[in-house]
């Protein structure tokens, strides 16, 4: 499982989360009526709210970059990515090629998974224009084929570009540790007792996790 940088276990990309979803005040609601937990959490954030990235090409290129690093080096890699690629467009990356991306300060490993992701996009071997009328299992599915996203990175792109309401990424160490510290008093927790807990979220996962990776680090970085 690739792993993007965090802070605090909070994925990167989630930290500057600040616009207002159709679902979410709906959901805020029947978490709250159903969760003593989210009942005292959600009222701690205000009117903070899921906000998505745009551009699939581009969040997933940068979800890449970001990937087991620290968020300094991530932003400083991606800012000179952007240099050399000001659009960030699959063409525009297949043209600057293996030395340009690599002299960004990217590994070979990762200079070669965004030359793939940008071939796969490029080629048309996944299905981008699809994806929203796609359910989640099978975006999933189009996205591993591709080096370097695994489910988790997939899941996440469900959460910030496809704004899916019901994810739950159960690999992610971000919302493990939310739910240890919100519902089990920092115990540890198994993948069983975190499904125990999200069964009173359904079908406001994403809406639930959000608020868990808010209560490790509440202020959005900008």
């Amino acid at each position: 499982m690739m792993a993007a940088a965090k802070e605090n276990g909070v994925p990167a990309m989630m930290l500057d989360a600040v616009a207002v979803q159709p679902y979410w005040e709906q959901a805020k609601i029947e978490l709250m009526k159903r969760d003593r937990i989210m009942k005292k959490l959600i009222p701690q954030f205000g009117d903070l709210y899921l906000v998505g990235h745009g551009d699939p090409f581009m969040t997933l290129a940068r979800s890449v970059v970001c990937q087991q690093v620290t968020l300094k080096a991530a932003d400083t890699a991606w800012q000179k990515l952007l240099l050399v690629c000001p659009k960030c467009t699959p063409t525009q990356v297949l043209k600057a090629g293996a030395e340009q991306l690599g002299g960004c300060g990217l590994s070979k490993r990762k200079t070669d998974y965004v030359l793939d992701l940008a071939d796969h996009f490029k080629a048309k071997r996944v299905h981008a224009n699809q994806w929203a009328q796609m359910d989640d299992e099978a975006v999933i599915a189009d996205l591993v084929q591709i080096r370097g996203i695994g489910r988790w990175t997939a899941e996440m792109f469900l959460i910030f570009n496809l704004l899916r309401p019901n994810v739950f990424p159960l690999d992610d160490p971000g919302l493990i540790h939310g739910i240890s510290v919100n519902y089990f008093s920092g115990e540890p927790v198994s993948r069983s007792d975190a499904r125990e807990v999200s069964a009173n979220w359904e079908p406001w996962r994403t809406v639930a996790t959000w608020y868990l990776w808010r209560s490790l680090d509440p202020l959005p970085v900008e």
